[in-house]
């Protein structure tokens, strides 16, 4: 019950204040794609498109991305992190905006690379100019565009996984749930939703038999919401998440948020068949 009060206290101080007045006319908004996105769930990166130009963004999406560096970064190999901060920097340096579909993505580029690369002269005030200007895409939404209101509509009772990354580095708490009321959404908030889910990037590779249980928490909370369907803003959570509540035989959808927000639900969802959408239409 505290975390109920907890949460609409959060959403309640975000419509005290004023929305910003909204994306400047013809910005320039560079999508990082993300690796997971981009190799397991590419209708969250046309999601992430959609809403951006829904409120005049013009969106590119460089060719010469590749990883954020998280993976080098947390496994101590600076060297290599570096190295793709910089092609990053360059990739995105000449848009207005670069928005990310993950709060862990985003919280390297906008909290590590100016760590990063702090004592390079050259690079410094590039990582800084960056990291000004990054956000993660319902950050982006609610706090830079000023979305109060999502014109998407979905009928269903969800929960939400907070990220650590996007909620410790990036304050990222109030905007989603606000964002998913205003399109109608039920939310019915888990036991320990600001807990860690396991994945970690490396951590789950390290650690197995620690993540396992640490999902396994998770994804009995989840199912005791009784919600029909689980979001957050994270692949990785996701796909964590996903896999567990398959192999526990528990029957929860499983999307990450961006596809709720604009109304693309066609795919089937994370860790779901064809066979499963179909039964669902």
């Amino acid at each position: 019950m505290a975390k109920r009060k907890t949460v609409a206290a959060a959403i309640s101080a975000a419509d005290a204040g004023e929305a910003p007045a909204g994306l400047e006319a013809g910005a320039s908004v560079g999508l990082f794609v993300t690796c997971l996105v981009d190799l397991f769930r590419p209708s969250v990166g046309f999601a992430a498109v959609k809403l951006v130009e829904d409120q005049g963004g013009q969106v590119g999406v460089p060719k010469g991305q590749t990883c954020c560096g998280q993976p080098a970064f947390n496994s101590g190999d600076r060297a290599t992190a570096r190295e793709i901060a910089k092609q990053v920097i360059a990739a995105f340096e000449a848009y207005d905006h670069v928005v990310v579909p993950s709060g862990s993505c985003g919280g390297m580029i906008k909290t590590h690379y100016p760590e990063l690369l702090a004592d390079d002269p050259q690079w410094a005030p590039r990582a800084d100019a960056l990291s000004a200007k990054t956000h993660e895409l319902v950050s982006f939404l609610y706090d830079v565009a000023g979305v109060r209101d999502c014109q998407a509509r979905f009928d269903g009772t969800v929960t939400y996984h907070d990220s650590c990354s996007g909620l410790r580095e990036l304050g990222i708490k109030r905007q989603p749930r606000h964002l998913l009321e205003s399109a109608g959404v039920n939310i019915a908030e888990m036991k320990d939703s600001e807990v860690c889910c396991g994945f970690g990037g490396t951590f789950c590779v390290k650690y197995p038999d620690l993540s396992n249980a640490m999902v396994s928490k998770k994804a009995a909370n989840i199912a005791a919401t009784g919600a029909g369907t689980l979001l957050a803003g994270d692949m990785g959570c996701l796909m964590n998440m996903a896999g567990k509540l398959k192999r526990e035989g528990i029957d929860i959808e499983v999307r990450h948020i961006a596809e709720i927000l604009a109304g693309m639900t066609d795919e089937p969802a994370i860790a779901g068949s064809p066979d499963d959408h179909e039964r669902d239409l």
